[in-house]
């Protein structure tokens, strides 16, 4: 049986990934920041699913699962590190606190490191182990490769991934160990219902306030519309098992559209298209 590590997988494309993973064969070890959480997906995914009780922004609690998972693997390598756990909340740049922009890059971007620096060794840079090397998945996301107003903390934290995901990829051939992203757009979980239940007063009778509605209002909808975190685990499957995976994988409908078209449009013609569509071109 191989086995794959899988952080934040409470909801969404974590829990999605965790039982697609399964599904094939594979266990699971899955992060969750609570025992209940822990004991909940212990119930519904039985001996194939192991929970982890850390929190990403916790390096003590990191390290500590990297040696349960050690133990559990009696001198293997581990086969795959799905680096999903994130956080996004929208917010006016000038309007957000230094504590949130903070908060989202340390999640999004510095979680992802520390998790990756843990359980490196165990994907097969300690040469001791037996067994082939690991792959790393690296959630980004659309955000990663354009700027969407209103995300900028969220899109300046996976602008990040990308560049991670890309140097520690050429660090780690050498070693045999393959860095993979996967950029999904918009994904259907609780997500929306969360962003729909947030007052955002700080923003009232500013001057983005009808564009961060309108904002909200439109990723809402196109969020619903999306692919269901089950789709992108079937994508992160593909990257951990076949062959030869790709380097980057894009998971969004209308890819033309929304990825192809927007990378070779002029980055002024971009602004004035999500401006026209937000309200925020100049009067």
């Amino acid at each position: 049986m191989k086995n794959v590590v899988v952080t934040g997988v409470s909801t969404g494309i974590g829990r999605g990934t965790a039982g697609v993973m399964i599904g094939k064969g594979w266990h699971v070890f899955g992060s969750v920041r609570n025992e209940d959480d822990g004991h909940q997906l212990k119930k519904e995914f039985g001996k194939a699913f192991t929970p982890l009780i850390f929190d990403v922004q916790d390096n003590d609690a990191i390290l500590s699962a990297s040696i349960e998972v050690r133990k559990c693997l009696a001198g293997k390598t581990l086969d795959g590190l799905v680096n999903n756990a994130g956080s996004s909340m929208p917010d006016p740049l000038l309007l957000q606190t230094v504590e949130d922009f903070r908060k989202q890059i340390d999640i999004n971007l510095v979680g992802m490191f520390a998790v990756t620096r843990a359980f490196a060794p165990l994907l097969g840079t300690d040469q001791t182990l037996i067994g082939s090397k690991g792959r790393i998945i690296n959630l980004s996301s659309v955000a990663g490769k354009t700027g969407f107003p209103f995300m900028g903390a969220f899109s300046a934290a996976k602008y990040g991934v990308e560049g991670f995901s890309e140097a520690l990829r050429r660090e780690l051939q050498m070693i045999g160990i393959d860095v993979i992203i996967i950029g999904p757009g918009s994904v259907n979980t609780a997500t929306w219902d969360k962003l729909e239940n947030t007052s955002f007063d700080h923003v009232d009778g500013t001057i983005w306030d009808k564009p961060f509605r309108t904002f909200n209002k439109w990723m809402s909808e196109s969020g619903r519309k999306g692919y269901s975190p089950e789709q992108v685990g079937k994508v992160i499957a593909t990257a951990l098992i076949v062959s030869r995976p790709h380097a980057r994988y894009t998971v969004l409908k209308g890819r033309f559209l929304n990825a192809t078209l927007p990378s070779l449009l002029p980055s002024r013609t971009i602004d004035r298209i999500l401006g026209k569509k937000l309200g925020l071109l100049p009067k």
